[in-house]
Parts: C-alpha cells; sequence; structure tokens
C-alpha cells in the first residue's frame, strides 16, 4: 500500500479535535493539621470509642447476641460434630508430624476453636491441627531435643561427647520437646500480634498462589517421607534438617529388610479403604450432603482388632500407647528456649497466618461477607500465645476441615464450640481407648490427607501453558521446600516470586503500534496483521510504569525501535563516505546511545509515545522523558504523549516538561492516540503547504 492510499484513509476516519480539559483545583491537605487531628483522635478516649475497639477486638460480642437460632443452629451443630469427629483422628495422628504424644495435640485443637471462636472474623474457617505446621514444629524440636543430648528414637538420654549433661536431663524428652514447641508456638504468637499492631496484614498479598501451592506440596512430599517408616513398619534414625527426604529414603532401602509385614497389611487396607471413601465422598458429593467419617471408623475398627489380637506383643506393631485423660496444670512456657528458636518462629507465623487468612478472604468472597485482615492476625496469635501456657504448638486455618463445614451448613462459629466439646468429652473421657491404636493407621490419615497437595503435580501442564512464570515459581518451590527444608524453601519462594515481579516491571513489553482500518484504534504491529502503518508517525508503547529501575530499558526499546539519523551527523557521514547507504555512529549525548544513521532523508517526524499503560512517574522517569524530548528535537523530530492519566500529568507538570507555565502542553499532550495522530498529520501538511 502507498503513502497516497494510507493518508486517503485516515481522511476517511472521523477527526478527534484536540481536546483540552481544565483540571479542577486540589484542595491540598495540610498534612501538619492532618497528623494532628489523628493523633488526637487516637489519644482521646471515650465510652463509645472504648466500646467500639473491645467489640472490634472480640466481634462474638456483636454477632452472638444477634445469632438466629431457628435459622443457623441446625447446621451450626452438625457441622461442629463432624468436624470434631474428623478431627479427633487427624489431631491423634499429625502428633507424629510434630514429634509429641497425641495428648497435646487435642490440647491445641481444642482451645485454638475456642480461641478464634471468640476473636476471629470469619463465619466458616476451622482452625486447629495443620499437617504443614505439625510438620515445621516437628523439625524444630527433632533439632532441639537431639542438640539437647537425647536420642530421638529412644526415651533413653544419650551420652553427650563432652561428658557435660544439660539442665534438660532431670525434665525428659517428652518434656523437653513439649517445652520446645510451646515456646516456638508463643514465639511465633507474640510475631503475629506485632504484626497485627503495626498493621501489616497486607503482606499476605506478597504470597502468591503459586508461591504457596508449591510450598504445600513440597512439604506433603517432605510429610509423606516421614510416614513411610511408620508404613512399613521399620526403626531409621530421624534425620533432620537440610536434606531431609533424601536422606530418610536412603535410610529406608537401606532397613527395608527389616519391614514389618503386620504394618504392612494394616497399611494397605486402611489406605484402600479411605482412599476408596474419598473418591467416592468426592464422585457423590452432591448427593452425600454429610461427609463419611471414614478416619474414625477406621481407627475404631484399627484399635479392636490390634486390641483383640495382640498385635504388639505377636507381631511388635508399633502402638500408640498410653494417652491420659484431663488437662495437664498449665505451665509458662521457657523464655530460655525462645533465643534459640526465634529464627524459626518467623515462617511458622507467616505461614500460619497467610493461610489462615488466605482461606477467611476466600470464603467471606464466596459468602458475600467481610473479614479484617490485622483482626484475623490478632486471633491467629492469640490462637497461639494462650494455647502455649498449656502446652499446645501452632495452628492455623486447615481447607480440608472449612470445606467441610461449608459443605455440611456452617453458619457461624458456633461450630467451632461444637467441635471443642467433642473434643473435649474425648480428652475427658475416650483418650485411653486409643491405646493399642497402630502408629502405621495414624500415618495413612496423614498420607491420604495429602491426595489435594500433591494432585497438584497433575496440573502442572496447565499453570505451564497458562502462565509459565508462575509454573516456574510453583516448580522452584517445591523443589526448594522437598530437597532442603521447608523453611529455606519457604524463603525461596518468597523471593523468587519477588525477584520475578521485579524483572516483569525492569523489562516490560514494549510495542510500535499501527492503524487499524477503519478505526480509530491502534495496536501492536508485531501481534496483529493487516494493520496500516501511520505516514511520517511512529507510535511507541511501554507497557509499565517508567521509574528509576527500568529507565534505561525504556530508553534502549525506544531508540532501537524508532530509528533516527541526526542532522549534524548525517553531514559528516556524507562528508566522509558519501555514497555509503548504512552505518552505526556513536550517538553524541551522554548515553552512549547508537543510533542508525541512513544517508537518505528521514521518513517520518513524529513520534507519539502511547502512556496509558504507564501507572506513575518518578524523578529518573520525568528526566528520561524530558531527555528523549530534547534528543529528538535536535534531529527535528516532535514528541507527542497521548493517554496520560492524571497522576502522570501532573508529574510532568511539577517536573516543567511542558515548559513554563505548561505553555506547549496543547501541543504535547492528547487523549487518545487518535487525536496525536490527527494533530501530527495537519502539522505536517502546514508544514508542506509553508514549504510550497
Amino acid at each position: 500500500m502507498n503513502s497516497e492510499t494510507e493518508e486517503t484513509q485516515l481522511e476517511e476516519q472521523p477527526t478527534c479535535n484536540h481536546i483540552h480539559l481544565a483540571r479542577r483545583t486540589n484542595n491540598h491537605v495540610n498534612i501538619s493539621k492532618s497528623l494532628k487531628n489523628k493523633l488526637r483522635n487516637s489519644c482521646t478516649c471515650s465510652a463509645k470509642k472504648a466500646k467500639k475497639t473491645f467489640t472490634g477486638f472480640f466481634p462474638v460480642i456483636r454477632w452472638l447476641p444477634k445469632y438466629d437460632f431457628k435459622e443457623n443452629t441446625w447446621g451450626d451443630v452438625m457441622s461442629g460434630l463432624i468436624i470434631g469427629i474428623i478431627l479427633v483422628p487427624q489431631a491423634i495422628a499429625y502428633s507424629l508430624l510434630a514429634g509429641l504424644k497425641p495428648i497435646y495435640s487435642l490440647y491445641t485443637s481444642f482451645f485454638a476453636n475456642l480461641i478464634y471462636f471468640i476473636m476471629g472474623t470469619s463465619r466458616h474457617v476451622s482452625v486447629g491441627i495443620f499437617s504443614l505446621l505439625s510438620l515445621m514444629v516437628g523439625q524444630v524440636v527433632d533439632r532441639e531435643v537431639q542438640l539437647a543430648g537425647f536420642d530421638l528414637d529412644d526415651e533413653v538420654f544419650k551420652d553427650i561427647k563432652d561428658g557435660n549433661a544439660t539442665d534438660n536431663m532431670e525434665c525428659g524428652k517428652e518434656c523437653y520437646a513439649i517445652s520446645v514447641a510451646a515456646a516456638l508456638t508463643l514465639t511465633a504468637g507474640i510475631y503475629q500480634l506485632l504484626m497485627g499492631i503495626f498493621r501489616l496484614g497486607f503482606l499476605s498479598i506478597y504470597l502468591s498462589e503459586p508461591m504457596l501451592d508449591g510450598f504445600a506440596t513440597g512439604a506433603s512430599l517432605t510429610i509423606l517421607t516421614a510416614q513411610v517408616k511408620y508404613l512399613l513398619g521399620i526403626k531409621i534414625p530421624r534425620s533432620p534438617g537440610i536434606g531431609m527426604l533424601v536422606t530418610t529414603w536412603i535410610n529406608i532401602f537401606k532397613n527395608i529388610q527389616t519391614t514389618n509385614m503386620c504394618d504392612v497389611v494394616t497399611s494397605a487396607i486402611c489406605i484402600a479403604v479411605l482412599v476408596a471413601a474419598k473418591e467416592l465422598g468426592d464422585r457423590y458429593k452432591d448427593k452425600i450432603k454429610i461427609p463419611l467419617p471414614t478416619e474414625l471408623v477406621v481407627i475404631v475398627v484399627a484399635t479392636l482388632v490390634s486390641h483383640y489380637c495382640n498385635l504388639n506383643e505377636v507381631y511388635g506393631s508399633s502402638v500408640s500407647g498410653v494417652i491420659p485423660t484431663g488437662f495437664i496444670p498449665p505451665k509458662v512456657p521457657d523464655f530460655g528456649l525462645m533465643g534459640k528458636i526465634a529464627v524459626d518462629a518467623i515462617p511458622l507465623a507467616v505461614v500460619s497466618f497467610a493461610f489462615t487468612i488466605s482461606l477467611s478472604e476466600m470464603f467471606a468472597k464466596k459468602y458475600a461477607y467481610a473479614v479484617k485482615a490485622n483482626q484475623e492476625m490478632f486471633a491467629i496469635g492469640f490462637c497461639n500465645i494462650i494455647p502455649s501456657f498449656f502446652h499446645c504448638f501452632a495452628t492455623s486455618a486447615a481447607l480440608a476441615k472449612t470445606l467441610v463445614k461449608t459443605s455440611t451448613g456452617c453458619k457461624t462459629q458456633v461450630s467451632s464450640v461444637v467441635s471443642a466439646i467433642v473434643v473435649l468429652l474425648v480428652l475427658l473421657f475416650f483418650a485411653p481407648l486409643f491405646y493399642s491404636l497402630q502408629k502405621c493407621v495414624l500415618a495413612c490419615i496423614i498420607i491420604v490427607s495429602l491426595r489435594g497437595a500433591l494432585r497438584k503435580f497433575k496440573d502442572l501442564p496447565a499453570l505451564w501453558r497458562l502462565n509459565k512464570v508462575d509454573a516456574v515459581v510453583w516448580s522452584l518451590t517445591v523443589c526448594s521446600s522437598a530437597l532442603i527444608s521447608t523453611e529455606i524453601g519457604l524463603m525461596v519462594g518468597v523471593v523468587f516470586s519477588m525477584l520475578c515481579l521485579i524483572v516483569r516491571t525492569q523489562v516490560p513489553h514494549t510495542a510500535m503500534l499501527s492503524h487499524i482500518q477503519d478505526t480509530v484504534f491502534y495496536e501492536d504491529g508485531d501481534r496483529y496483521e493487516n494493520l496500516l502503518p501511520i505516514p511520517k508517525t511512529k507510535i511507541f508503547r511501554f507497557e509499565c510504569p517508567l521509574h528509576y529501575a527500568n529507565k534505561d530499558y525504556f530508553l534502549k526499546a525506544l531508540f532501537k525501535k524508532v530509528v533516527i539519523r541526526q542532522k549534524k551527523m548525517l553531514k559528516k557521514l556524507n562528508k566522509a563516505q558519501k555514497g555509503k547507504e548504512q552505518e552505526d555512529v556513536k550517538n553524541s549525548d551522554n548515553h552512549d546511545i547508537h543510533i542508525e544513521l541512513l544517508s537518505k532523508k528521514n521518513d517520518f517526524k513524529t513520534i507519539i509515545l502511547d502512556c496509558s499503560s504507564i501507572a506513575f512517574l518518578d524523578m529518573s522517569g520525568i528526566n528520561t522523558l524530558k531527555t528523549v524530548l530534547k534528543d529528538y528535537k535536535e534531529v527535528q523530530i516532535s514528541i507527542l504523549l497521548a493517554c496520560c492519566n492524571t497522576s502522570v500529568i501532573d508529574a510532568l507538570r511539577r517536573g516543567a516538561y511542558f515548559g513554563k507555565e505548561d505553555k506547549d502542553i496543547k501541543n504535547m499532550l492528547f487523549y487518545s492516540i487518535h487525536d496525536a495522530v490527527q494533530f501530527a498529520r495537519e502539522k505536517e501538511l502546514a508544514a508542506t503547504d509553508s514549504t510550497v
């Protein structure tokens, strides 16, 4: 298509007059006065304000008096009973992950449900034992118990190489283990409380969904590996620390000949029953309104079989042992241990809060109500702080139990009280009945509960097609969480996600736009076919805010896509080499930008910068645009800005981009690309007419 035809088609398009809207006068806020007012409001106390603060800190005071018994009681009671029935076997099972006795898991489930009922803002979230947190607690407990001189796989105190016993000798292994867990939980709760005080709930937005999914999947592989020895009934040394997964599998294959066939058979039967029940439940979830309490049935049957067949005495199968009834007197956590585990508590606090607020917001959005991120931080913080005085360990919301609550008609957190009552009955009366329960059965419950996280591997190809960066984030987080450690995996996932975000803003997509025939719109000429080039005009789009970190990339992309010929350099080039058509010469300014120099005349006179994707400019961005304006002006090429938002316009005005008192703003700033194109064309026609 020749130039004459292109100009004719442009003439046929609707013309856009150059509009200049009058800006409203901004009412500048007096910062000093505003701060004084906020301080005065925050420091003054009134009965109304105190009541609002108190009820905000304990949301139950607001909603419980308005509780609709007729509408909500049946759903809350039923969901609470079902969750309680599911919670008991899972709590006992997850004690294996935490390296603690089952009684402590039951304590944790009881107190966490009651505290969240009082302080939580979500109506549906189920807070309690969570496999991932249990694993993280267990890794710290194993490390500290080992450092204290205890054998991880024996109740006997192990000799210390230097011959000096620690202060924990009189406490015993079990006592020291729960002391470490309680101190870790208290520290994590304090971190969460501080985060709530300083209003840091927004930090959860930086934990991307692929990173959290990858972290959960990688930790699930570690959890699975830790349970294999119970499935096979073999005794291998624990391998806490970095490389736990690899070391554990090596030890498993080294000791595979000691497999306990009784445990293997029991494990096979239990896994088959649990998986079959889960699959049937998923397939007929619309018809089966109440989930099958399969875990409880398996535990009851397995306990009865183990007790009456004497599996422990006859076949040497490992059992849960004595689970006492009642409550142990509360005890202040050992503050001397908090210094040792202060760093370990950070990822624990972050993961606990991240999963809680993610689930809270997800179900709040689904059922059309609001949750408060900072209050959730307080709630989960106190779910860790208070129970740490009652021999408990870290808790958070759990997806599987929350889904069960919603599917069984849960309306409010009254269901959590019902669940706590179920756990209390077990603590007071039924706990000793689990004495003969095989540990391999508990391991089966844990492994089957990991199905959802492990199924994420099947979704990886679809994630790769959808977004390759997210797929890489997921894969790297999985590998680092599983092969190194969960804490390092979390750190790697967060850092890599942030790096990906930074790279996206530093190296954004750039495009040269062309005209969509018979419209007033323009699009990327490399992405669409049958677009028309604009005579004597180039349109450049930068799809990112322009700031100090990507200004050099902006210049490089602009000069690469918009090739110019400097007049003064052309003269030197023509004198030195009259017949040569093209050569690269270093730019004369201090940016050292290479500009292509051609011996023929410039074929364009205007560059339009599409600023629709530039959300903001910092000082470096303003100076960059001013430099571009100056450099192209030297070669008689005009720079026009189109589609700027008001914050960008204000920044350019403050930087005197449009000249003194914005005198040139009408000839440099346009509200649409087509408006700028028409202006450039009219300017070119006027210049041609004056020449003629």
